[in-house]
């Protein structure tokens, strides 16, 4: 039997005793976690498909030990620049054992959330129709005086849209064309 769960954002195929590293998880060396998460289980007989999560279904593992992964090497250049970086990063890691794949022990706990639940959709549906009508008729209030608030103001931005202003005249004095004529005539 096998089942791909997702743990710490990445998917995983687990089987029974498997060994993985995964990214770091929290939690002490020899403590047991337990991945909600299964999104398929096969038992060589039936598939079943989450959408996004099978139901019911979880996975228990035992976190072997923390450490940190191999050395990664981050080399960045730009050619013809003088620019090169060198740098090196090692990942922080969890070794954990899958101990078993099956049923969750917050699979009742979720069927008594469902049906309290339904109880409570049902309650409010009855009280839904009586809480629509007075709700109706409020938001229509609203919208009239919001619209009687609103029509003043674009009247009023339409008015001013209207006037277009005008080129500011150039002022020219005589004294300034006489020494203008005389410095052309002085030209020639």
């Amino acid at each position: 039997m096998y089942a791909i769960v997702e743990i710490a954002g990445q998917q995983y195929k687990v089987e029974k005793d498997q060994q993985i590293f995964v990214h770091r998880l929290e939690g002490k060396e020899g403590s047991k976690v337990n991945f909600d998460k299964v999104l398929l289980t096969n038992d060589g007989k039936k598939v079943e498909v989450g959408a996004p999560a099978v139901k019911g279904v979880s996975v228990s593992a035992k976190i072997v030990e923390h450490l940190k992964g191999d050395k990664v090497i981050v080399f960045k250049k730009k050619r013809r620049k003088g620019y090169k970086v060198r740098n090196g990063h090692r990942q922080a890691m969890s070794k954990i054992q899958i101990e078993g794949i099956g049923a969750s022990k917050a699979a009742p706990k979720a069927a008594a959330k469902a049906e309290t639940k339904t109880e409570a959709k049902a309650e409010t549906k009855a009280a839904a129709p009586k809480a629509k009508a007075t709700a109706a008729k409020k938001p229509a209030a609203k919208a009239s005086t919001a619209t009687k608030k609103a029509a003043p103001k674009a009247k009023a931005t339409t008015a001013k849209k209207a006037a277009p202003k005008k080129p500011a005249a150039k002022k020219t004095t005589a004294a300034k064309k006489s020494t203008d004529t005389k410095a052309k005539k002085d030209d020639k």
